[in-house]
């Protein structure tokens, strides 16, 4: 997967049709994208709702075309079952993201583990794992946590 992910960071993003700036945050948008989209890979069924709050995150709250979200969709869905390393992404987001935007990062990935109502071991270890990569406290991770669980993602 890692591989069809920096393909399409190099197709999609190319820093020569946007400023450097611009690109940054796309990119930082597209490492959390591919984030949430494993997160919903990581139990065993996914579920409707689970790919419904993943599209929804990856173009409204990330500010993705439908097109760029459709094929970043398609490239998680085609190479789901190769292995990540999740360090390219948490990597981004660790330098470019505020600590409210780590925060918010890992409420969307609670929300994605939340979806289909069925929280299961592995989905709360990958959330955890990237909580610690990206920085968030254990503190942070429990409230953001707590905040899904009971509606409070916005």
């Amino acid at each position: 997967m890692l591989a069809a992910i920096q393909r399409f960071f190099v197709n999609q993003i190319d820093p020569g049709h946007r400023d450097v700036r611009q690109s940054d945050q796309h990119r930082l948008q597209v490492a959390t994208g591919a984030l949430l989209v494993e997160m919903m890979r990581t139990d065993v069924e996914c579920t409707e709702g689970e790919r419904a709050v993943v599209l929804g995150a990856l173009r409204d709250k990330f500010e993705l075309t439908e097109e760029e979200t459709h094929e970043l969709m398609e490239l998680a869905e085609a190479e789901a079952d190769d292995a990540i390393d999740h360090y390219q992404f948490t990597s981004l987001i660790k330098t470019g993201f505020s600590q409210e935007q780590k925060r918010k990062v890992v409420e969307y990935l609670w929300a994605v583990a939340y979806a289909d109502a069925n929280v299961d071991k592995h989905e709360e270890y990958l959330v955890r794992k990237i909580a610690n990569l990206i920085g968030v406290s254990h503190k942070e991770f429990i409230e953001a946590k707590l905040r899904v669980r009971d509606g409070g993602l916005q």
